[in-house]
């Protein structure tokens, strides 16, 4: 069966992904339609859960992007009823944000390429913060382009080298 996926339902809000016999839980799981990385939360976590066991990808970015994304979509739920009607996508929270989409799978397979994701300790922090907040601002802000994995990340990895730098003369500096 082809139709739309839940992210493609988003920008009308919570009520048209449940209008549209969407659940967490289905989101979650992955019964739902959808390309491959987009379904499945909870296989992106199980991914996750060997990533880190073998050390391949740096927890660091992982856990800042979940921070910078799901405390951006929380502050957005935050918004003027005015704003929320103006723009519905605010009102998603940060859960229907991290089962819906690519969020999930940017954050464990993409933003932690080892070549061009940010390669100090505290630029991994930042970098993950960047990601994770450009994802949710894309989603939000722009209802022709529902999901922002992608282009997050892309903008993540062209200035990771200038976080880098910065990282490294602060610790010159300070030292």
């Amino acid at each position: 069966v082809s139709k739309a996926t839940p992210l493609s339902c988003a920008s009308g809000g919570i009520a048209a992904i449940e209008s549209a016999g969407y659940t967490m839980r289905d989101c979650f799981i992955g019964v739902i339609p959808g390309a491959v990385g987009e379904t499945s939360t909870l296989a992106c976590l199980i991914g996750m859960a060997f990533l880190l066991i073998v050390g391949i990808a740096s927890w660091r970015i992982m856990l800042s992007t979940f921070v910078g994304g799901m405390g951006l979509a929380a502050i957005l739920t935050l918004c003027s009823p005015d704003a929320i009607a103006a723009r519905p996508a605010l009102a998603l929270g940060p859960s229907w944000h991290f089962v819906t989409g690519g969020f999930a799978f940017g954050m464990v397979f993409m933003a932690t390429d080892p070549v061009t994701a940010a390669a100090t300790r505290g630029g991994q922090y930042i970098y993950g913060l960047i990601v994770g907040a450009l994802i949710i601002l894309v989603r939000v802000m722009n209802p022709a382009y529902p999901e922002g994995v992608m282009l997050a990340i892309l903008f993540g990895n062209c200035i990771a080298p200038l976080i880098d730098y910065l990282v490294v003369s602060a610790n010159v500096r300070r030292r």
